[in-house]
């Protein structure tokens, strides 16, 4: 019992209460990032998420070599992956905030996001241990390819930790000059300082956090997460949906071993994200203006819930854990949950 504590519970909740600062400092939601980039032509939270997806790239190939990690893709079953990634990025619009998204924002109050969070929880329970779950395994058996060891399939086999390390490197080198350097190139001709550490704290604690500090930031988390998950068992980075499960599964059952690594991250984050908020200066209990906007959150949350079984992950596990690993199962299922957030964008806030 004592090892499941400090292997667990402790380094889970304190990445997640980190992680949680984070994602509030940064307003680090997958439902922005995409959704924006059709809305409002607006990109800064869809760098954020490819530069954090880069940064954990290169650490988790690093990390490989180093064999201070085993990689985990997540296997390829491409009609759970299609039907699962569907539904979730189309709730997580209906739900106005992604797994991440919808988790940090309780902290800051919004009872809009708590009531998508509760839906969220029980589509997943339902679908992972209920009554939906022998539709999500069926899908999931049905369409699955393996390798002939019965391995996950990834883009490029057995050469899969070297391309992560060349796409790592390649890739944040190219958004560092792209994005960053021309920003700094910038300042400098406005005779600005190009690195500015004056009100370091106010900066930290109070203001928003520009978007290449808040990926790096969260790259590195994704690092001492698949770390210390491992030493607990789960050998995978970060994720968000099966903490909610395991936390359903305790107050269900009462079986202590429910409460994983994983749920301890998910609750850490909330902490953490509350932590922000008050800091901040940004804590405000806040409902939504009208009853149906929280019953389409609600639905918006059970569908994000069901669907992130179905895909086997949701936008954190698929995209932020399993685009790093090049896993194709991840690859198919973030690119329906992109496409689904556009579908239900378009027909909601778009369509004339």
């Amino acid at each position: 019992m004592a090892i499941d504590i400090e292997y667990a519970l402790i380094p889970g909740l304190i990445l997640g209460i980190i992680f949680g600062f984070v994602l509030q400092r940064g307003r680090f939601c997958m439902n922005s990032a995409f959704r924006d980039i059709i809305l409002l032509k607006e990109y800064k939270l869809a760098k954020s998420v490819a530069l954090a997806i880069l940064v954990s790239m290169l650490g988790f190939a690093i990390m490989s070599f180093a064999d201070i990690i085993t990689l985990n893709p997540k296997h390829f079953a491409w009609g759970a992956n299609i039907i699962g990634g569907l539904i979730f990025g189309v709730g997580m619009v209906l739900a106005a905030g992604c797994a991440s998204g919808t988790t940090y924002r309780v902290g800051e109050g919004m009872m809009g996001s708590l009531v998508a969070l509760l839906g969220f929880a029980g589509g997943a329970y339902f679908t992972k241990v209920g009554a939906l779950n022998p539709i999500a395994k069926e899908l999931q058996d049905s369409t699955k390819i393996t390798y002939s060891d019965n391995t996950a399939l990834t883009l490029f086999g057995d050469l899969t930790p070297i391309f992560m390390l060349i796409i790592g490197i390649a890739g944040i080198a190219l958004i560092a000059y792209f994005w960053i350097w021309r920003e700094l190139r910038a300042k400098k001709r406005e005779n600005k300082p190009m690195l500015d550490f004056s009100n370091f704290g106010q900066k930290t604690f109070k203001q928003g956090w520009h978007w290449a500090v808040t990926a790096v930031a969260i790259g590195i988390i994704a690092l001492f997460a698949y770390v210390t998950s491992a030493a607990a068992g789960r050998n995978y980075p970060l994720g968000i949906t099966g903490g909610w499960v395991g936390w359903n599964k305790f107050w269900n059952t009462g079986v202590n071993s429910a409460l994983g690594w994983e749920t301890w991250l998910v609750i850490g984050i909330v902490i953490g994200a509350f932590i922000s908020a008050i800091i901040a200066k940004e804590f405000k209990l806040r409902t939504p203006k009208q009853a149906k906007t929280i019953l389409i959150q609600f639905i918006g949350g059970l569908a994000m819930g069901i669907g992130a079984i179905i895909a086997m992950g949701c936008n954190i596990g698929n995209i932020l854990s399993g685009f790093p690993q090049l896993s194709l199962g991840s690859l198919l299922s973030g690119a329906f949950i992109i496409l689904g957030c556009w579908l239900m964008a378009y027909l909601l806030f778009m369509r004339k």
